[in-house]
């Protein structure tokens, strides 16, 4: 079964974006992992991303904005992370901090553009399932990232989430990809 989420827009400054991720549904260690947490990690994921781009737009440090984006919604600093962006072909997997940051903004690898910079006005989400094993959760589905002329990019995405021990959820799996269009 499909769920459909409402398109999530953030017009307020990243800082809100971070509010609302490390709030009371990611903060508390005895808190129980439930697909409305998951949903709502996921909301959070697509306003930072949107926010990044705003950032940008705005001729703010949005390499900043990055950082903390990659550190509130990562798990690079407790664990590994297994990160296959959508559109990274020559350098596949970003299993550091400093590869997904090059991703989001552009640096180190030749092949970033800065995909988080684009920028996106909203995020809307097609989840087509989540399972849940203890401090674990899978979710997969589809995103939908509007661009600033009202269009839509689609992208298949999987997300492996843990709770870390301090409550918060962070990604140890991200993969995302266009999806297939036969020739």
């Amino acid at each position: 079964m499909i769920k459909t989420f409402a398109a999530v827009s953030l017009a307020a400054p990243l800082s809100l974006a971070i509010a609302v991720s490390s709030g009371a549904a990611f903060a508390s260690a005895t808190a129980e992992l439930t697909e409305d947490r998951v949903s709502e990690f996921k909301t959070a994921w697509g306003e930072g991303i949107v926010a990044i781009g705003a950032v940008h737009s705005d001729g703010g440090d949005y390499e900043a904005a990055a950082r903390e984006h990659i550190s509130t919604f990562y798990a690079y600093e407790e664990n590994t992370v297994l990160f296959k962006p959508t559109l990274a072909s020559e350098q596949q997997f970003r299993g550091t901090f400093d590869e997904a940051l090059s991703y989001f903004v552009g640096g180190s690898i030749s092949e970033d553009g800065g995909f988080a910079i684009t920028p996106f006005t909203a995020v809307r989400w097609e989840n087509e399932g989540t399972l849940i094993n203890g401090d674990t959760a899978l979710a997969m589905g589809n995103y939908y990232f509007t661009t600033t002329d009202g269009s839509e990019v689609k992208v298949e995405y999987t997300f492996g989430l843990e709770q870390m021990a301090d409550g918060d959820l962070k990604i140890v799996l991200h993969h995302s990809s266009l999806p297939f269009t036969p020739s």
